[in-house]
């Protein structure tokens, strides 16, 4: 909930708190003042008909109260009596009148109650300007509310990312419908959308309500058109929405804008529970445009206008009052069209969910956050997998931290190892022999991290991968998943941890952030939004020494090893992963590739490549390499 101040328009100076007598007695003067309280307690407290029974003509009062209801839905209306003018058989009082607008702000002005004697006692006069001193015989209220238009969220160099984007609503209208089965097969065919789902939506509609079944960018609903256009039944209304470049442009962080539901409403509330936007308001259903709320939405307006309610009249209406909305302030991103695109079409590539998420070095900007079609967006920065042999990136830093060894150390590769009963082996279990310590990290050998990192003190790859950030508590307006490593694993999980298995567990934009911690030797926290406070203290990074021993294994896995398929890509630095999981036999696994490319077209970059059931990392290295050729 967001605490608000609202805005209050004084239409006149206040009234007089001390009611002023004139020509009149004490006596007069207090019956008059509690007729006028009476009626306006009723009335505010929500009771028309009782209102209206204090007055000259209760029938009248009683329309014109009920009308005025309809006319600001959803208001209350508070009400201070003020100066008491009496003269024989005729008064007034002053009162002032605050309304609060459901999801506006508060109108106020001064009116006056006119009073007349009756033979049992005093009763207010049925005039239009007890509502309104400005209201007069056949005319009525009309409230129009506004919102200012939406503050755009930028990317890096602070352009607009949303735009307003014609889109077409693909629907059906029962009543028009001769063939439900046939009109809902051809519309799954078009649309993809369940024709099962279609069918109970429109039975359970009105004849003549519009039942929605997709929404679609004009270039997409013109793909489409000639499936769909001449099925009986279906229409296709258009309108204006606030959309980013593509349906997929960094999704997961930038999120949706559409009209507001009934849990984004209630979450933007005031203190007191009073409601800031209403139904039908476009404000952000997700990521930082939700989010956000508040800043890039601004504060409703309104303008109040008295018209004739002969509608022959073509009477626009006299405006009495308004309040101007109160336009948003944007937010700005770090994200960069241009790697976000190259990202995206290389996610696009694969069939299969994939994610690219891009960080810059030192900084820990998010630069892109990609993910495919076939992808839950969310798990671009919230996914759990685990990371495979990516993950040996944070074992070598714990072997190198510990001193025990050097790039050139001779390790055996043998096909399998064995860890209190259970076997662990390479990928078809290759067998290297003897290799410097640098050619079994090139070409991913298990056996070799596995042996090493078990005599490693239980604690230190948890510390390790702690020196690039992994298990900090992120504080972010999109979270983000910064990974766990156990601290006390042992035998055959600590084994298993060594290579990215057993119970380790790491989200696409950690290693993005892991790899930009290798790449500047300064691991930094995430950044989403640029000048927003920081995410949680940076993360100390491994020595000098260690970073000067590490940088070059992994430049080797790409000139020889599991990713030369990137040989040709300068400056690119990495390591590749594939992560079992379930139950199959032979599992499934995700395929990784976790790297960083120096002096590129787009400067220093480090990202992740996460392929979910993608079996092998190379299809992962294959989104890599088209990454980096989207780049330039």
């Amino acid at each position: 909930m967001h605490n608000r101040r609202r805005s209050v328009l004084l239409l006149t100076a206040a009234v007089l708190a001390a009611p002023l007598l004139t020509a009149c007695s004490g006596s007069d003067s207090g019956d008059v003042k509690a007729a006028a309280q009476g009626f306006l307690d009723e009335w505010t407290g929500g009771h028309p008909q009782a209102a209206a029974e204090q007055t000259s003509d209760p029938s009248a009062t009683q329309a014109l109260l009920e009308q005025t209801a309809k006319e600001l839905p959803d208001a209350t209306l508070a009400a201070k009596p003020g100066e008491v003018t009496v003269h024989d058989s005729t008064a007034t009082v002053a009162w002032t009148a605050t309304w609060d607008l459901a999801a506006a702000p508060h109108w106020t002005y001064t009116a006056t109650l006119d009073l007349r004697k009756a033979d049992d006692g005093w009763q207010v006069v049925s005039v239009p300007t007890i509502v309104n001193p400005e209201l007069d015989a056949g005319q009525h209220l009309q409230l129009t509310r506004t919102l200012p238009d939406r503050a755009a969220i930028t990317d890096a160099t602070g352009q607009p990312l949303f735009t307003p984007t014609e889109v077409v609503n693909v629907g059906v209208d029962p009543s028009k419908v001769s063939d439900l089965p046939a009109l809902a097969a051809g519309l799954s065919a078009a649309t993809g959308v369940d024709a099962q789902q279609i069918t109970q939506d429109v039975q359970k509609a009105q004849p003549n309500q519009f039942v929605p079944v997709i929404t679609l960018r004009r270039p997409d609903f013109e793909a489409i058109r000639a499936q769909v256009y001449d099925l009986p039944g279906a229409v296709f209304p258009t309108e204006t929405r606030l959309l980013a470049p593509t349906s997929r442009f960094a999704l997961a962080l930038l999120g949706r804008v559409g009209s507001a539901t009934a849990e984004v409403l209630h979450e933007t509330e005031g203190e007191d529970g009073t409601p800031v936007y209403a139904a039908g308001d476009q404000l952000g259903l997700s990521g930082l445009q939700r989010a956000y709320q508040e800043q890039l939405t601004g504060t409703p307006g309104f303008t109040v206008s008295v018209v004739s309610t002969d509608a022959g009249t073509g009477d626009t209406g006299r405006q009495i009052a308004s309040v101007d909305p109160t336009p948003g302030t944007p937010v700005q991103t770090p994200l960069v069209p241009a790697i976000q695109n190259a990202a995206d079409a290389a996610a696009a590539t694969q069939p299969l969910p994939t994610h690219v998420v891009v960080v810059r070095p030192g900084t820990g900007e998010i630069l892109a956050v990609s993910s495919n079609q076939a992808a839950d967006p969310g798990n671009a920065l919230r996914g759990q997998f685990p990371p495979g042999s990516s993950m040996k990136t944070m074992t070598a830093t714990a072997l190198l931290s510990a001193g025990a060894v050097t790039p050139d150390t001779p390790v055996p590769c043998p096909g399998t190892t064995t860890v209190e009963g259970r076997e662990f082996e390479n990928e078809d279990q290759f067998d290297l022999g003897t290799v410097p310590l640098s050619e079994a990290f090139a070409q991913s050998c298990n056996t070799s991290f596995i042996q090493l990192g078990f005599s490693l003190p239980d604690d230190a790859l948890n510390q390790a991968a702690a020196s690039y950030g992994v298990g900090s508590d992120w504080k972010l307006p999109i979270g983000l998943f910064s990974g766990t490593v156990p601290a006390d694993a042992t035998g055959t999980t600590k084994a298993a941890d060594q290579i990215g298995q057993g119970q380790v567990l790491m989200s696409p934009a950690q290693m993005a952030l892991v790899a930009a911690g290798i790449a500047s030797g300064t691991p930094a926290a995430p950044v989403e939004v640029v000048g927003a406070d920081a995410a949680g203290p940076a993360a100390t990074g491994p020595s000098q020494q260690v970073l000067d021993q590490l940088r070059p294994m992994m430049r080797q896995v790409v000139l020889t090893g599991t990713a030369k398929a990137l040989a040709g890509r300068g400056g690119v630095y990495g390591k590749t992963g594939t992560a079992e999981f379930g139950d199959k036999t032979p599992p499934d696994a995700h395929g990784w590739f976790v790297g960083y490319q120096l002096g590129g077209p787009q400067g220093d970059i480090a990202f992740a490549v996460l392929v979910e059931g993608g079996q092998s990392s190379s299809v992962a290295v294959a989104v890599a390499d088209a990454f980096l050729a989207g780049l330039g």
